[in-house]
This record gives structure tokens, C-alpha cells and sequence, in this order.
């Protein structure tokens, strides 16, 4: 399991970056509110954790039909915890959109490990 979370989170890591790519032209060069342009981060950032997870951190052979499918619940389960906590931070604390999204992305990863650890890609 060490090395899943170790893979996991370097996965993630990429993942990371695209979402946080998208999210910072958006907002910087867009002129996007942060809530929306995270989340059209966090959709592109999930695409790319798919396919990385499935091959590289749980090695599945469950089918695209099955994984998919519940990838994408999982992955919606984190969408609404980057909303949630997004929301609470950035607009309702007044927290800097940046730091908001690393606490945000921190607890996101271990919801969304968990889900696909024992559900997704078994």
C-alpha cells in the first residue's frame, strides 16, 4: 500500500500540474473567477490521473467499461470535496486562491486514493 500512495501521489503530481496549469491561465490570463477555473483544472488534471493510475499505480486489468465509469464517480466525489472546501476558503474565508488549492488538492488525494484503492480499479 506504501508504494500504491507513493505512485499514487506522483501520479497525482502531474495530474497537479495540469490542473493547476488550466487553473492558473484562466484565472491570470482569462480572467475566470478561481472556483470555475479549478474545476475546469480539475477535469483535464483527471484525465491525465486515469490513465496513469490505472496503468501505473494499481496495474488493473478491470476493463475501460467498468473503470471508467467508476473512475469518473470517484473522480466526481473529489470534484465536489475541491468544491466544497474551494468555496469555504477562497470565498467565504478569503483565503488566496493558490494556498487554498494545495490544502484543497492534499485532502482531495486521500479521499480520492481510498475510493479507487478499494473500488475503482480492484
Amino acid at each position: 500500500m506504501i508504494r500504491q500512495l507513493a505512485t499514487y501521489a506522483s501520479v497525482g503530481a502531474i495530474a497537479t500540474i495540469a490542473h493547476y496549469a488550466i487553473l492558473i491561465a484562466l484565472v491570470e490570463a482569462g480572467g475566470w473567477a478561481p472556483v470555475p477555473a479549478t474545476l475546469c483544472g480539475y477535469v483535464a488534471g483527471g484525465v491525465v490521473a486515469y490513465v496513469l493510475n490505472r496503468r501505473h499505480t494499481f496495474a488493473s486489468e478491470r476493463p475501460h467499461e467498468e473503470a471508467g465509469w467508476r473512475f469518473a464517480l470517484v473522480a466526481f466525489a473529489g470534484f465536489c470535496v475541491t468544491y466544497a472546501l474551494m468555496s469555504l476558503f477562497v470565498e467565504r474565508w478569503g483565503a488566496p486562491y493558490l494556498p487554498a488549492q494545495l490544502v484543497t488538492t492534499v485532502l482531495a488525494m486521500f479521499v480520492t486514493f481510498g475510493l479507487n484503492r478499494v473500488w475503482t480499479f480492484r
